[in-house]
C-alpha cells in the first residue's frame, strides 16, 4: 500500500487544526526539545568519555629538551653564544632533569667500581649518544667512582652539563687575556671553579671566552653527567687537552702584566697542551642510550 510522506510541520499543523486530541500543540515541541536535549547530553557524555579513555600524550623531559635545544641553538654557531633569555630557558629544563628522564639508575653496570687500566688512569667512562647535528649535540657520561674526564677546551662553544645523581669535583679555568705565553704549548689561565658538586643541583654553563671554557670532572661517586654543546665539535681533532702546573712569573716575564697576578698567585694557572692523547688512557666507550625517544 502506497502512502504520502508529510513533513513534520504539515502533520503537526494538521492534528491542531482538527483537533484530534486535547493535548496541547506546544507539548509536542516540548518533547521534541527534550528529545534534542536528551540526544545532545549523550553526545556530550560520549565525547567525555571518549577524552578519558583517550588522553593527550604527555611531553616527555628528554623531548622537551631536545625541543628546547633546537629553539635556543637555531641561530647559532661557533662563537655565537645564545641570548641571555634563551640560556635561561635552557638551563632551567636543564636544572628539572632527573635520571629516570633519561633511564638511567646508579644501580646500572656503567656505574659500578671498576679497577682501571694497568698504566694508571681512571676506570672505564661510558658515553650514551643522545642527538648530534650541525647546532647542537645532547649526550651523557656515566662514571664510576674516580672515574676522570682530563683537563680538556671546548672552543667557541656554549656548554651546559647537569649532573644527574652523584657527588663530582670540577675544575675549569679561563685564559687570560693578552698574557704573554711561556713557552710555544703553555698559557697562562685564570682558576674559575674548583669545588664539589652533589646533585640535586643546577646546571653549569661555560661560554667560548668565559664560565671555564677549560675544565675537568672527577667522580667522587659514581655519578652521571648530562651535557648539551652549541655546537658540538666538528671533529676530535677540535678537542685540546691540558696539563696545569701552578703559576709562576717567568724570568722574562713584562712585570706589569704579571703584577696582579703575583698578588693572586693561587688564582692562576699555567695550562700546558699535551703531547699524549689523553683519550688513548681514559677508556671512554660508547653504549647505546636506552631511554625515553629523544627526536622524531
Amino acid at each position: 500500500m502506497g502512502f504520502e510522506m508529510k513533513p513534520e510541520k504539515d502533520v503537526l499543523e494538521l492534528i491542531s487544526s482538527k483537533n484530534q486530541c486535547k493535548a496541547n500543540p506546544n507539548s509536542v515541541n516540548n518533547k521534541k526539545k527534550k528529545l534534542k536535549n536528551k540526544n545532545k547530553k549523550v553526545m556530550m557524555t560520549w565525547r567525555r568519555k571518549n577524552k578519558i579513555d583517550s588522553p593527550v600524550d604527555e611531553i616527555t623531559a628528554v623531548r622537551r629538551l631536545f625541543n628546547t635545544c633546537k629553539e635556543v641553538f637555531s641561530d647559532c654557531g661557533p662563537g655565537v653564544v645564545p641570548s641571555l633569555d634563551k640560556i635561561q630557558l635552557l638551563r632551567e629544563i636543564l636544572d628539572n632533569m632527573k635520571p629516570e628522564d633519561v633511564g638511567l639508575t646508579p644501580t646500572m653496570p656503567y656505574f659500578r667500581p671498576n679497577v682501571g687500566p694497568d698504566n694508571g688512569s681512571s676506570p672505564p667512562i661510558t658515553y650514551l649518544h643522545l642527538h648530534e647535528c650541525a647546532q647542537f649535540s645532547i649526550g651523557i657520561f656515566c662514571l664510576p667512582p674516580s672515574g676522570v674526564i682530563p683537563l680538556h677546551n671546548h672552543p667557541g662553544m656554549t656548554v651546559f652539563s647537569k649532573i644527574l645523581f652523584g657527588t663530582m669535583h670540577i675544575k675549569s679555568y679561563d685564559w687570560v687575556v693578552d698574557a704573554p705565553m711561556r713557552d710555544p704549548k703553555t698559557r697562562l689561565a685564570k682558576l674559575k671553579v674548583d669545588s664539589t658538586f652533589t646533585a640535586p643541583c643546577n646546571a653549569s654553563i661555560l661560554y667560548p671566552d668565559d664560565g671555564g671554557n677549560m675544565h675537568r670532572f672527577t667522580a667522587i661517586t659514581a655519578c652521571a653527567v648530562l651535557d648539551v654543546l652549541g655546537p658540538p665539535y666538528s671533529n676530535p681533532e677540535d678537542c685540546t687537552y691540558f696539563l696545569d702546573f701552578p703559576f709562576d712569573k717567568p724570568s722574562s716575564g713584562d712585570d706589569e702584566v704579571f703584577r696582579c697576578e703575583e698578588e693572586e698567585k693561587e688564582g692562576y694557572a699555567w695550562l700546558q697542551e699535551r703531547d699524549d692523547n689523553p683519550e688513548d688512557h681514559t677508556n671512554v666507550v660508547g653504549a647505546l642510550y636506552r631511554g625515553p625517544k629523544v627526536d622524531d
